[in-house]
């Protein structure tokens, strides 16, 4: 059973591992197995955003949903990932830096109970391809918030400073598309 705090302190036991990313992928893995149980936990997904379950200097746990239909540009993170979906589904397609720009480099498509690890040097592209919000639980190796990262221009793959304001506005801009509003606080 899915247990959001147990589930914080079992990431934080496994950085302790000679291998993190792997423990903490079969901890995602586990989870995930049964969906049912994340939503019984995080809640069933509404409204598309990026729900923060723990951060720290050395792990970051995300509840992200992808709005249906989302496009998301070309990013990476400078530290590596699992992804566990729960929910829906997401397609990843991979880029490599070239001279100029990047160029594609393959794609992963990920469906409920999927869990994919990321390294530290990826650089991909989300798009969730259905109707309906795709959750997922996202484990990172550092402090995803305040890592400098870049992200790329979709068309021209000119690089650039990630911009945290612009993600959050294109999770808004699905949520309008949803018809939901924001949550009160």
């Amino acid at each position: 059973m899915f247990e959001k705090e147990r589930f914080i302190e079992d990431c934080r036991a496994a950085l302790r591992e000679s291998n993190a990313q792997a423990a903490i992928r079969e901890l995602v893995k586990e989870a995930v197995s049964d969906p049912a149980q994340v939503v019984r936990a995080l809640g069933e997904p509404k409204r598309s955003g990026v729900e923060t379950i723990y951060k720290a200097d050395d792990l970051t746990i995300l509840n992200l949903c992808w709005g249906p239909r989302m496009v998301f540009k070309p990013h990476d993170h400078r530290m590596w990932a699992v992804i566990g979906i729960y929910g829906g589904r997401e397609e990843n397609f991979f880029f490599r830096r070239a001279d100029k720009g990047l160029t594609r480099h393959g794609m992963k498509e990920l469906n409920t109970k999927d869990v994919a690890p990321l390294g530290e040097s990826i650089i991909h592209a989300v798009t969730n391809p259905l109707d309906q919000i795709t959750a997922a639980i996202h484990v990172y190796g550092g402090d995803f918030f305040s890592t400098p990262r870049s992200e790329w221009n979709p068309q021209t793959f000119e690089e650039a400073p990630y911009d945290v304001k612009a993600t959050m506005a294109a999770f808004e801009e699905a949520n309008e598309r949803l018809g939901v509003t924001a949550p009160r606080h």
